[in-house]
């Protein structure tokens, strides 16, 4: 069975469900209230697992209940949580505003998360075990490096959500094969307001790109392939919170699993079609019948 490591974030999400965001200065009443495990390390792990691979969780939470529940809902998806330590003080939180589009606006608290600032004994073996590690932004800046040159010694395949998005050193992006932003983050980094022309500005520092489009699907470019556009599915958008981790999570296992590229990617998005039309993060990711349902319909 593939196998993959995530190293990253765990947070606790606290959504708030409301008609229309609020402005600068202004409140609003909301509808709903959810207390909702993610984090967007801990979002492709279990994107990963219900996808079907075997994953291994890297990272850290907090001695307070909410590091207690994170932990059970890996567990319970099936995530290996032998490499997720405990430390003293809270564990992370995302504050999440959904609006009656689907949309999100996020603001996250690191909490345990911050301690994650180098990989642990046993770390590297974790991930020299594995067929891809799964990196994003939201611990320190020098684990993520530190992960990504450990899977580089190894032969591993890294694959870097860039999110939260900020500029990122030569030697992290040395160490990475393949970069999956969205359309914001594709622009951050390059300063290209067209997601194709920020998706090839990127080639020059990644061997691969794949640019998520939310609704019109992702764009897939490569040093050694033709740019390729690959649809979404058309759904109705309830809450895209985690979306594109459900994405990055059954991307990696499907490319693990040695699919082509327009089929992984095609799988990836009916994942993630799926996740969108749910609440939450975690909550909403699909296991791999739902995913091989939605892909074959």
């Amino acid at each position: 069975m593939t196998h993959i490591a995530v190293l990253g974030s765990t947070n606790m999400d606290l959504v708030a469900y409301v008609e229309k965001a609020p402005q600068r200065g202004e409140t609003v009443t909301g509808r709903e209230f959810h207390t909702v495990p993610g984090g967007k390390g801990a979002n492709q792990a279990i994107a990963a697992a219900r996808a079907g691979a075997t994953v291994s969780m890297i990272g850290a939470v907090g001695n307070d209940a909410f590091g207690v529940r994170l932990r059970d809902t890996l567990e319970h998806s099936g995530v290996d949580t032998d490499s997720l330590r405990t430390v003293e003080g809270p564990s992370g939180t995302a504050h999440i505003v959904v609006d009656d589009e689907g949309a999100n606006a996020i603001v996250v608290i690191p909490g345990a998360n911050g301690t994650v600032d180098h990989l642990s004994v046993g770390d590297e073996g974790v991930i020299a075990s594995a067929d891809s590690l799964l990196l994003q932004l939201e611990i320190p800046l020098d684990a993520v490096l530190a992960g990504a040159q450990a899977a580089r010694r190894h032969g591993v395949r890294t694959v870097l959500t860039p999110a939260p998005a900020q500029p990122l050193p030569p030697e992290l992006l040395e160490a990475v094969d393949l970069l999956v932003p969205n359309e914001y983050e594709a622009v951050t980094l390059t300063g290209r307001t067209d997601p194709r022309d920020a998706a090839i500005a990127l080639l020059e520092l990644v061997p691969e790109v794949v640019v998520t489009l939310g609704a019109a699907g992702s764009l897939y470019v490569s040093r050694h392939a033709e740019p390729l556009v690959v649809p979404a599915p058309r759904v109705t958008a309830v809450d895209s919170t985690g979306a594109g981790d459900t994405f990055a999570g059954a991307l990696a296992v499907a490319l693990a699993e040695e699919k082509p590229v327009r089929e992984a990617l095609t799988w990836a998005a009916a994942a993630a079609s799926i996740s969108v039309q749910r609440p939450g993060a975690s909550a909403s990711m699909p296991y791999r019948p739902e995913i091989e349902a939605q892909y074959t319909a």
